[in-house]
């Protein structure tokens, strides 16, 4: 597939992805359609965490920021250009978001209720590149975020996760990749390039078990790009805690499988269901 111009990807983000994750379709028809596809989305989810939940927790070992830093792993942004409305922007953040919490029973399920990753809005054929230095463990395996996806591992017991990419990558199981490489091209969950165009980054744990808040791996001048795009970044507020989970670098730890931990009985804005 050719790959937009600056133009086109400018108005494709501009007038048709305010809410990349929350834009419904325009007929009655189309939200049928999307309903089928979330189901489909949901079911193949829920396969490969049960494949990952198989492996002994104690093979594996609990990554953290301090230990990628001590041992110099430098993590970047996960696109080869620059953000801007014709590039790509962020759209929603990891962890107690509103739309995460609407959908906490359904498609974010198995992810605690959360926002399992971070969502960067982008015009199909925007390219990918891998946040750090790494060998590609998967392609178009675990995890879901259909048409396509990647995981790569990084030193430190991290694996970084790229959903919805326009096409099947053309790496190989255990090729090493560099920091700031192009490995993919951004794509479309609904493989429409103008419902939901975006790509969708996850940091995990080897096991596939844990998924972490790339908020604290990333370098970037997250709060700098959080003010631009559509919309503002909100998070669901829960009125008996209302302080808590309320900044991105405030999120909690999601262990894939495990009880909801947005199930609020009193929460701003209230349960859109």
């Amino acid at each position: 597939m050719m790959r937009a111009s600056a133009q086109l990807r400018a108005n494709a983000l501009v007038t048709g992805t305010d809410s990349p994750c929350t834009r419904r379709g325009r007929t009655a028809s189309g939200r049928a359609s999307r309903v089928a596809r979330g189901a489909t989305f949901g079911a193949a989810f829920a396969m490969a965490l049960v494949t990952v939940l198989l492996a002994p927790e104690s093979a594996w070992a609990r990554p953290s920021p301090e230990s990628t830093v001590a041992q110099g792993i430098d993590f970047g942004l996960p696109f080869v250009e620059p953000p801007g409305l014709g590039s790509w922007y962020l759209a929603q953040p990891y962890g107690n978001t509103i739309y995460a919490y609407y959908e906490r029973a359904t498609i974010y399920r198995a992810g605690q209720g959360l926002h399992m990753g971070m969502d960067f809005a982008a015009a199909c054929g925007t390219p990918i590149a891998a946040v750090a230095d790494g060998t590609v463990r998967s392609v178009d395996g675990p995890g879901g975020a259909l048409p396509h996806n990647m995981m790569i591992s990084h030193a430190g017991g991290i694996v970084s996760f790229y959903g919805h990419l326009l096409e099947r990558p053309a790496l190989a199981v255990g090729q090493t990749v560099t920091k700031g490489q192009a490995i993919a091209l951004s794509g479309d969950m609904y493989e429409t390039c103008y419902a939901s165009p975006h790509l969708h980054l996850e940091i995990r744990d080897e096991s596939l078990r844990r998924a972490f808040n790339p908020v604290h791996f990333i370098d970037a001048d997250w709060h700098g790009l959080a003010l631009l795009g559509a919309s503002p970044q909100r998070f669901e507020r829960n009125l008996e805690d209302p302080r808590r989970w309320q900044a991105m670098d405030d999120q909690p730890e999601i262990t894939f499988g495990g009880p909801l931990l947005n199930n609020f009985v009193h929460a701003l804005p209230a349960d859109g269901s």
